[in-house]
């Protein structure tokens, strides 16, 4: 008898789909044929559905909001079953007690504030070993530079010396041994963005020793893309690291030929998108000077209270960004008596509270200590988003933040858009497309082994989905709205959600860097 047999799908890799059973025992596929003279604990019925490799993440934000929300229903209910963390060189670990918290204050609007989770680690292996059993879904996770920094050289700006390089490559070289899969970059937020290339390239050639890879959030895109993309070059020429781009957004027509180019040169690079036209973000990074934040955030909260700060920028900084800042939708608000004003755009928040932009943005980051997301429109076409999510290179990030009231619709819609809007009803992906794009590419990029198919000695993260009802429903308007389709989700062999509904297992794991893991756990089974 095994654990679990899904019945009568239609297995699809991206080597091409099958139609068969998959029996599950010891929470690995020990079959892919037929079964019907086998017995289950668990017998699941895929009739006329999809039988998928569980999705992987590859650019989320959940550090947090998993200890909040350990069956995390936005990304269930989309098939995801592993997450990629430690984004944007900001992240809950490593660091000193200090780090830690000023890393939670300055990130709280992605991250949001969760002050009643005491972060009580202080290493990668410290945070990940709180992951077993406590999650529905697998983590695996990125070292942040910012974090190395902080903890080396503290909120100063100046360039790395020898003897800082050599301790945050002790710092990193510590955390890849503890399981991370990578090193990741911010080099649009503080402290990473005073991180020069000379430094990411010393700390690239730990990645490159590893066998894990350099995951950037590059310095500028679209317009500033030309800039980020050469830095992204010269890194991977200095260190030979293996490279990932978070996030790309812009033009097709400037990106993909820079894309293109850098794998012409030899570099080994990947990246990841989400499919919907406006990013998100915090209001501090876009709609404050870069260097008003790099004394952190104690120090950008005093200068913004600051009436002499406050007449220079608006004198210098806003005339010039009103525009663009005032058309920002806000999302999360952490100050009291002024969370109405998510959902309203920035304008819209000057006209209720009868203050100009520059009373808004200060009023705003100081009472919530910095604790405001927006959402950023831009002006990408359809067009762009179906180039970059054909390209082979691409895979599926949602970079979603699951904090505020009007949250952006991706960390509840990316993988069934995919799948439904683009796969299913516009063809950019095939089925066996989809199963590489959403699953395959980001285990084998980040080395999360046995994972990313449906096949004989894979762990089971399988999707059950309905190819002709998967859909995205979150909009702009209505956020939190749960995709749909998905049938069954299992998570190392156990089930976690069945016939749309989550079971309350919690068999996600921590997917330690060249880790087998272990079995599932057959005594979760209904």
């Amino acid at each position: 008898m095994l654990d679990v047999v899904i019945r009568g799908g239609l297995v699809v890799n991206p080597e091409g789909a099958v139609q068969a059973d998959v029996g599950i025992e010891g929470g690995r596929v020990v079959s892919v044929g037929d079964a019907s003279g086998t017995a289950a604990r668990l017998d699941l019925d895929a009739t006329g559905h999809n039988v998928m490799p569980g999705f992987v993440d590859a650019h989320s934000h959940l550090d947090m909001a998993l200890w909040d929300e350990p069956v995390h229903l936005p990304t269930l209910h989309q098939g995801v079953t592993t997450v990629v963390l430690g984004q944007d060189g900001t992240s809950v670990a490593p660091g000193s007690p200090t780090t830690i918290t000023d890393m939670r204050r300055y990130f709280a609007a992605v991250n949001g504030r969760r002050e009643h989770i005491p972060a009580n680690w202080g290493s990668v292996g410290e945070y990940l070993g709180r992951v077993d059993g406590a999650s529905t879904l697998n983590v695996a996770y990125l070292v942040p530079n910012g974090n190395l920094r902080l903890d080396t050289i503290g909120w100063d700006a100046r360039p790395a010396t020898g003897e800082d390089m050599r301790a945050m490559s002790d710092a990193l070289a510590l955390g890849l041994e503890q399981g991370a899969v990578g090193l990741s970059s911010g080099l649009d937020y503080v402290p990473s963005m005073c991180a020069d290339t000379s430094e990411l390239s010393h700390l690239c050639s730990v990645v490159r020793d590893a066998g894990a890879v350099y995951v950037t959030h590059m310095r500028g895109y679209d317009e500033r893309s030309p800039a980020g993309f050469a830095e992204v070059s010269e890194i991977g020429r200095r260190s030979g690291a293996k490279l990932h781009i978070s996030h790309l957004m812009g033009r097709a027509e400037r990106h993909i030929p820079m894309v293109d180019r850098l794998v012409e040169e030899g570099l080994d690079l990947s990246f990841d998108s989400y499919p919907y036209l406006a990013g998100c973000t915090t209001l501090a990074m876009l709609g404050l000077p870069p260097e008003l934040q790099q004394s952190g955030p104690g120090r950008t909260l005093a200068l913004l209270a600051d009436p002499d700060t406050k007449a220079t920028l608006r004198k210098e900084w806003f005339p010039g960004m009103s525009r663009s800042i005032g058309a920002f939708r806000l999302t999360y608000v952490d100050a009291p008596g002024l969370e109405h004003l998510e959902g309203a755009s920035v304008f819209e928040a000057c006209d209720t509270l009868g203050l100009d932009i520059a009373d808004l943005v200060c009023t705003l980051l100081v009472e919530s200590g910095l604790a405001v997301g927006v959402i950023e429109p831009n002006s990408l076409g359809d067009d762009d988003l179906r180039a970059t999510h054909r390209h082979p290179l691409h895979m599926a990030g949602s970079d979603g933040i699951y904090i505020g009231s009007s949250p952006h619709p991706r960390g509840w819609g990316t993988f069934a858009r995919y799948l439904g809007r683009y796969g299913r009803d516009r063809g950019d992906l095939t089925w066996c497309g989809a199963a590489r794009h959403l699953a395959t590419a980001a285990a084998e990029r980040f080395g999360l082994r046995d994972r990313g198919r449906v096949a004989l000695g894979q762990f089971a993260d399988v999707v059950v989905l309905d190819p002709s009802a998967v859909i995205d429903t979150a909009t702009f308007q209505h956020p939190k709205s749960h995709a749909l389709g998905v049938r069954h989700v299992l998570v190392n062999g156990v089930p976690a959600l069945v016939n749309g509904r989550p079971t309350g297992n919690r068999p996600g794991r921590a997917l330690r860097r060249e880790s087998l893991g272990r079995g599932g756990v057959g005594s979760l089974i209904r």
